[in-house]
């Protein structure tokens, strides 16, 4: 599943203290104990409470102990925790905390912590956007260097990062696409399928220019779906597809729909991945008295709920999300369970609802 565009990111500072205490154990500042919490706060500059949930938290993931109300004791010095604690966690990670994804999204990972604990396997968010830059190998470095889990899910990840994981042999499994020639096993939409069919539906309809519409910093399902359209518009004009790559701000993104509107042969349709862009360009369009989709055509790749109330009705695709929660639940355990699992790519392909919008 790809992710959502880049967002502001609002990472919980408890979750940054956590990590500022496991890289200082890490590179042995401290030998057999902690400092007081006292000078703790002092120096991370943060709240009693907050400290004592981030060791708290350290306590439960097994790098440190409680002496009975003394000064907890570091149980790692330089060492890595032991390997036995993390056989029964899973770690997710994400460029983005669950307060900035998509409803889709947070749903999702609510139903898969639920899945894998009743296997008996805790599952835990790690938010980090320096994983997901275009030089990984840092923050992944890092990451490794206190992560002690029996298996990865990385959500929405590119080229760079995926590359460092097959390097590295992570068990991992991509929550996403893959991008060519990364062999790691992944559950994602069948983005190919969807935008051929897309294509189809707007060719019957008449149409011969179409633009796809894109977040910058494709993923290998953006790529699927460029794929999928051309495939199905190649018998027709010269140029019948024209792409629309955009920041994810609607500024930009109107910005670039008028643009293309502007041209001597403009589009007479969109496909639009990400339904918050699709709300967008609709919005867009009916602001600046375009009819569609009298003159003018939207396919939304992807649904999200609020999709539902908009007026005219999107032509959309939808995915359950039970039924992709199942998929990579059941991944993420025999990975989790032998180390290994094939490296091979599930695709999953939604129900197109038809709408108003074509």
């Amino acid at each position: 599943m790809d992710s959502p565009p880049e967002l502001p990111q609002r990472i919980s500072l408890i979750a940054e203290t956590n990590r500022s205490l496991r890289e200082n154990i890490l590179k042995g500042r401290w030998q057999d104990h902690l400092p007081g919490e006292r000078e703790l706060c002092a120096e991370f500059q943060v709240s009693r409470p907050t400290l004592r949930s981030a060791l708290k938290e350290l306590e439960r993931d097994g790098w440190l102990s409680n002496s009975q109300g003394k000064r907890r004791r570091n149980i790692l010095g330089s060492a890595r925790p032991d390997e036995t604690k993390g056989k029964g966690r899973i770690v997710a990670l994400s460029p983005r905390p669950l307060s900035a994804m998509a409803p889709s999204a947070v749903i999702m990972v609510h139903e898969l912590r639920s899945n894998l604990a009743r296997a008996g396997f805790q599952l835990d968010l790690n938010v980090s956007p320096g994983c997901y830059s275009t030089r990984p190998a840092r923050a992944l470095n890092e990451l490794k260097a206190i992560t002690n889990a029996a298996a990865w899910i990385v959500f929405g990840s590119r080229e760079p990062m995926q590359t460092w994981l097959v390097k590295k042999g992570i068990p991992c499994l991509v929550a996403g696409s893959c991008a060519p020639g990364i062999e790691l096993p992944s559950v994602d939409i069948d983005y190919r399928a969807t935008c051929r069919h897309a294509g189809g539906i707007l060719r019957s309809k008449g149409h011969r220019h179409i633009s796809l519409v894109l977040p910058v910093g494709s993923t290998g399902g953006e790529a699927d779906s460029e794929a999928g359209l051309r495939e199905a518009l190649d018998k027709e004009t010269e140029n019948p597809l024209s792409i629309i790559l955009h920041d994810g701000t609607p500024e930009h993104l109107c910005t670039l729909v008028e643009k293309a509107l502007r041209q001597k042969n403009p589009p007479t349709a969109f496909v639009v991945a990400r339904a918050l862009h699709a709300l967008t360009v609709i919005s867009h369009l009916l602001k600046r008295g375009h009819r569609i989709p009298q003159d003018i055509a939207v396919i939304s790749r992807d649904n999200e709920s609020f999709l539902e109330h908009l007026t005219p009705s999107p032509n959309r695709y939808a995915t359950n999300p039970a039924q992709f929660t199942r998929r990579v639940t059941h991944a993420a355990r025999k990975l989790a369970e032998t180390g290994s699992i094939p490296t091979r790519s599930i695709r999953l392909m939604p129900d197109y609802i038809p709408g108003k919008t074509v």
